[in-house]
């Protein structure tokens, strides 16, 4: 494939699109990770959050409720594609750690070292989407 790149630049990353079968427990669980909403969208079944810092994530509450939050992309034996989870970089991942333990919520990978720069842990939410979050370090990759 020899194409010429589109002209338009890249600028920024401005969300991504989380489906979720229950608007009020999804809600309430990325609420609680610190997203408010600022736009709601119902036409499209969706909202926007946003966190303090200005990290955007969209809820699209038209999923399906599957059992034991199974996630399609990530536990069948044949991995489709597709996107498999978004990545935060947050500032203290020890702090993270101990306020996920505290509210119960599971940490199904790390925290460890992935390559040179970061330090990640992985959640999933209530209908099985993962979650990465990323402490930024220098060093040699573990």
């Amino acid at each position: 494939m020899n194409q010429q790149p589109s002209p338009a630049r890249i600028l920024a990353y401005d969300h991504i699109g989380i489906r979720v079968s229950n608007k009020q427990q999804a809600m309430a669980f990325y609420q609680a990770l610190g997203f408010v909403e600022s736009a709601s969208f119902p036409l499209f079944e969706a909202n926007e959050m946003l966190s303090a810092d200005g990290v955007r994530i969209n809820l699209i509450f038209n999923g399906t409720r599957t059992p034991n939050a199974h996630n399609a992309l990530l536990d069948a034996p044949v991995k489709l594609p597709g996107m498999t989870h978004p990545a935060f970089i947050v500032d203290d991942l020890q702090a993270l750690e101990a306020w996920l333990g505290e509210h119960g919520i599971v940490i199904t990978e790390g925290p460890h070292h992935i390559g040179p720069r970061r330090v990640a842990l992985f959640i999933r939410d209530p209908d099985g989407n993962v979650l990465e979050f990323n402490q930024l370090v220098d060093g040699e990759a573990q």
